[in-house]
Protein backbone atom coordinates (compact mmCIF):
# COMPACT_ATOMS: atom_id res chain seq x y z
CA UNK A 1 0.00 0.00 0.00
CA UNK A 2 2.76 2.43 0.90
CA UNK A 3 4.56 1.65 -2.37
CA UNK A 4 1.39 2.59 -4.30
CA UNK A 5 1.20 5.96 -2.51
CA UNK A 6 4.84 6.69 -3.32
CA UNK A 7 4.15 5.87 -6.96
CA UNK A 8 1.09 8.19 -7.03
CA UNK A 9 3.06 10.99 -5.39
CA UNK A 10 5.89 10.56 -7.90
CA UNK A 11 3.43 10.70 -10.80
CA UNK A 12 1.81 13.83 -9.38
CA UNK A 13 5.20 15.53 -8.98
CA UNK A 14 6.18 14.67 -12.54
CA UNK A 15 2.89 16.01 -13.90
CA UNK A 16 3.15 19.16 -11.80
CA UNK A 17 6.76 19.90 -12.73
CA UNK A 18 6.02 19.31 -16.41
CA UNK A 19 3.08 21.71 -16.29
CA UNK A 20 5.14 24.53 -14.76
CA UNK A 21 8.17 24.17 -17.02
CA UNK A 22 8.71 27.33 -19.02
CA UNK A 23 7.52 27.35 -22.59
CA UNK A 24 10.19 28.24 -25.15
CA UNK A 25 8.30 31.41 -26.07
CA UNK A 26 5.58 33.82 -25.03
CA UNK A 27 6.71 34.14 -21.41
CA UNK A 28 6.72 37.47 -19.57
CA UNK A 29 10.43 38.14 -20.28
CA UNK A 30 9.93 37.39 -24.00
CA UNK A 31 6.94 39.72 -24.18
CA UNK A 32 8.81 42.52 -22.39
CA UNK A 33 11.82 42.10 -24.64
CA UNK A 34 9.58 42.15 -27.72
CA UNK A 35 8.16 45.48 -26.51
CA UNK A 36 11.66 46.90 -26.12
CA UNK A 37 12.63 45.56 -29.54
CA UNK A 38 9.56 47.24 -31.10
CA UNK A 39 10.60 50.52 -29.47
CA UNK A 40 14.15 50.20 -30.90
CA UNK A 41 12.72 49.36 -34.34
CA UNK A 42 10.35 52.32 -34.17
CA UNK A 43 13.14 54.70 -33.08
CA UNK A 44 15.17 53.52 -36.10
CA UNK A 45 12.24 54.13 -38.49
CA UNK A 46 11.94 50.43 -39.30
CA UNK A 47 8.34 49.95 -38.11
CA UNK A 48 5.31 52.16 -37.66
CA UNK A 49 3.81 54.86 -39.87
CA UNK A 50 6.24 56.04 -42.53
CA UNK A 51 8.68 53.19 -41.88
CA UNK A 52 11.50 52.55 -44.34
CA UNK A 53 10.38 50.07 -47.01
CA UNK A 54 11.97 47.91 -49.65
CA UNK A 55 10.44 47.01 -52.98
CA UNK A 56 7.39 44.76 -52.46
CA UNK A 57 7.70 41.25 -53.90
CA UNK A 58 5.47 38.20 -54.27
CA UNK A 59 5.29 36.26 -51.01
CA UNK A 60 4.25 32.82 -49.92
CA UNK A 61 2.62 31.08 -46.97
CA UNK A 62 2.88 31.57 -44.05
CA UNK A 63 3.96 35.18 -44.46
CA UNK A 64 1.67 36.78 -47.01
CA UNK A 65 0.72 37.34 -50.63
CA UNK A 66 3.10 40.30 -50.86
CA UNK A 67 6.15 40.99 -48.68
CA UNK A 68 8.83 43.58 -48.17
CA UNK A 69 11.98 42.72 -46.25
CA UNK A 70 14.71 44.92 -44.85
CA UNK A 71 17.63 44.29 -42.55
CA UNK A 72 19.61 46.57 -40.31
CA UNK A 73 21.34 46.68 -36.93
CA UNK A 74 19.61 47.96 -33.79
CA UNK A 75 20.33 48.16 -30.08
CA UNK A 76 17.72 47.00 -27.61
CA UNK A 77 18.61 48.49 -24.24
CA UNK A 78 15.50 49.18 -22.23
CA UNK A 79 16.39 47.52 -18.93
CA UNK A 80 17.74 44.11 -19.87
CA UNK A 81 21.49 44.77 -20.05
CA UNK A 82 23.36 47.91 -19.09
CA UNK A 83 25.02 48.22 -22.48
CA UNK A 84 22.05 46.82 -24.37
CA UNK A 85 21.91 44.14 -27.02
CA UNK A 86 23.17 45.23 -30.42
CA UNK A 87 22.41 42.85 -33.24
CA UNK A 88 21.30 42.30 -36.79
CA UNK A 89 17.58 42.51 -37.38
CA UNK A 90 15.45 41.31 -40.27
CA UNK A 91 12.01 42.85 -40.65
CA UNK A 92 9.51 41.20 -42.98
CA UNK A 93 6.24 43.01 -43.55
CA UNK A 94 3.41 40.67 -44.53
CA UNK A 95 0.66 42.12 -46.74
CA UNK A 96 -2.69 40.70 -47.77
CA UNK A 97 -6.38 41.36 -48.24
CA UNK A 98 -8.69 42.13 -51.14
CA UNK A 99 -6.94 43.94 -53.96
CA UNK A 100 -3.43 43.30 -52.66
CA UNK A 101 -0.67 43.48 -55.27
CA UNK A 102 2.91 44.67 -55.36
CA UNK A 103 1.78 47.97 -56.86
CA UNK A 104 -1.08 48.43 -54.37
CA UNK A 105 1.31 47.78 -51.45
CA UNK A 106 3.90 50.19 -52.84
CA UNK A 107 1.22 52.90 -53.12
CA UNK A 108 -0.58 52.29 -49.78
CA UNK A 109 1.36 49.87 -47.55
CA UNK A 110 -0.60 50.57 -44.36
CA UNK A 111 -3.88 49.54 -46.03
CA UNK A 112 -2.60 46.02 -46.72
CA UNK A 113 -0.21 45.42 -43.80
CA UNK A 114 -1.32 42.34 -41.84
CA UNK A 115 1.75 41.40 -39.76
CA UNK A 116 5.40 42.22 -39.15
CA UNK A 117 7.67 39.26 -38.52
CA UNK A 118 11.05 39.99 -37.01
CA UNK A 119 14.26 38.05 -36.42
CA UNK A 120 16.70 39.76 -34.05
CA UNK A 121 20.22 38.36 -33.55
CA UNK A 122 20.59 38.38 -29.75
CA UNK A 123 24.06 37.23 -28.69
CA UNK A 124 23.97 34.21 -26.36
CA UNK A 125 20.18 33.94 -26.44
CA UNK A 126 19.69 30.59 -28.19
CA UNK A 127 22.99 29.18 -29.52
CA UNK A 128 21.22 26.01 -30.78
CA UNK A 129 19.30 28.18 -33.23
CA UNK A 130 21.90 30.81 -34.13
CA UNK A 131 20.74 33.19 -31.33
CA UNK A 132 17.65 34.46 -33.15
CA UNK A 133 14.86 36.08 -31.14
CA UNK A 134 11.61 35.69 -33.13
CA UNK A 135 8.54 37.94 -32.98
CA UNK A 136 5.27 38.27 -34.86
CA UNK A 137 3.79 41.73 -34.39
CA UNK A 138 0.47 43.20 -35.40
CA UNK A 139 0.80 46.45 -37.40
CA UNK A 140 0.37 48.47 -34.18
CA UNK A 141 3.17 46.61 -32.34
CA UNK A 142 0.96 44.28 -30.31
CA UNK A 143 1.92 40.62 -30.39
CA UNK A 144 0.07 37.90 -32.25
CA UNK A 145 -0.89 34.78 -30.32
CA UNK A 146 -0.82 31.22 -31.59
CA UNK A 147 -3.92 28.97 -31.37
CA UNK A 148 -2.89 28.00 -27.80
CA UNK A 149 -3.00 31.70 -26.81
CA UNK A 150 0.79 31.94 -26.44
CA UNK A 151 2.25 35.29 -27.47
CA UNK A 152 4.55 34.88 -30.44
CA UNK A 153 7.82 36.23 -29.07
CA UNK A 154 11.04 34.44 -28.14
CA UNK A 155 12.02 30.97 -29.31
CA UNK A 156 8.82 30.66 -31.35
CA UNK A 157 7.84 27.02 -31.91
CA UNK A 158 11.24 25.74 -30.76
CA UNK A 159 11.29 21.94 -30.94
CA UNK A 160 8.09 21.81 -32.97
CA UNK A 161 7.86 20.21 -36.43
CA UNK A 162 6.36 23.44 -37.86
CA UNK A 163 6.94 27.10 -37.14
CA UNK A 164 9.58 29.80 -37.38
CA UNK A 165 12.59 27.82 -36.19
CA UNK A 166 11.71 24.58 -37.99
CA UNK A 167 11.23 26.39 -41.30
CA UNK A 168 14.22 28.71 -41.05
CA UNK A 169 16.59 25.94 -39.94
CA UNK A 170 16.36 24.71 -43.56
CA UNK A 171 17.74 27.99 -44.97
CA UNK A 172 20.91 27.55 -47.04
CA UNK A 173 24.14 28.60 -45.36
CA UNK A 174 23.07 27.43 -41.88
CA UNK A 175 22.23 30.98 -40.78
CA UNK A 176 18.40 30.62 -40.67
CA UNK A 177 18.14 33.38 -43.31
CA UNK A 178 16.68 32.66 -46.75
CA UNK A 179 17.49 35.82 -48.72
CA UNK A 180 21.25 36.10 -48.03
CA UNK A 181 24.18 34.61 -46.14
CA UNK A 182 25.42 37.96 -44.82
CA UNK A 183 24.27 37.45 -41.24
CA UNK A 184 26.16 34.71 -39.42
Amino acid sequence: MQKGNVMKLTLCLICFSTSIMAAPFGEKADVEYAGNLWEALSDAGLVGPGAIMSTPYTGQHPHGAVLDTIDSVVTVNKGFLQDGDTGAVIIKRNYGGPGVSKTAVANDPEKYLKAITVMFKRSGYDPENRDWFWVKYKPNGDLFMNPKKMKMAGRVAKGMPKGCIACHSAAPGGDYVFNSDRIK
